[in-house]
């Protein structure tokens, strides 16, 4: 009979998903997982499988989380623009002023693993379909009170919303923010 869990699973996947997104998969080694969640080695190997299960925990839950924050600050009152272009500074202003500028989760993770790891790449489209959705959703919202004109592609604004968020998920990590914030003015101006 194997020794009870001592710690929880849940709490483990946010710590690694941390380190992760921090180091990036190979630059984040069973030491740094055992030291982030406080768990050994072998728990954490005996309770995820592996390095790359865990990792796919932490990515899930990373594009849940935001998912949630996204719809939550989307479904705010104000015009879809004013909503769009909050959200977006909130993610500018959340790489600038933490203690260190890691950017996405997920666009790192396609910067790394694309094209070698399948399962990771998934993920992230979820991810990117998901708030893609949540942004065409709300230029529709726009549409219906009349806020934003009739004739806007909604599908095709929320593709282009999308890159920009990577752009400047990406941007965030080398430039300043009276850079993202005029790059953030023009992305909004078509709505």
């Amino acid at each position: 009979m194997g020794r009870p869990k001592n710690f929880e699973p849940d709490a483990a996947v946010a710590q690694a998903m941390e380190t992760f997104w921090t180091k990036g998969y190979a630059g984040t080694s069973p030491a740094d997982l055992a030291e982030a969640t406080g768990v050994g080695k072998g728990s954490l190997y005996h309770t995820f499988g592996s390095k790359r299960e865990l990792f796919g925990r932490a990515l899930d839950l990373y594009g849940q989380v935001g998912s949630e924050m996204t719809e939550a600050f989307l479904n705010e009152p104000g015009t879809a623009r004013e909503r769009i272009r909050a959200y977006l500074a909130l993610l500018v202003d959340i790489d600038l002023n933490g203690p260190v500028r890691r950017g996405c989760l997920a666009a790192s993770t396609a910067l790394e693993l694309g094209g070698k790891d399948p399962e990771a790449i998934r993920a992230v489209q979820r991810m990117t379909d998901a708030t893609i959705g949540l942004f065409a959703e709300r230029i529709r919202k726009g549409q219906r009170d009349g806020d934003v004109a009739k004739e806007v592609d909604a599908e095709a604004q929320a593709h282009f919303l999308m890159n920009t968020v990577v752009g400047l998920r990406v941007l965030a990590q080398t430039h300043d923010g009276p850079v993202l914030h005029r790059i953030i003015d023009t992305a909004v101006a078509g709505l």
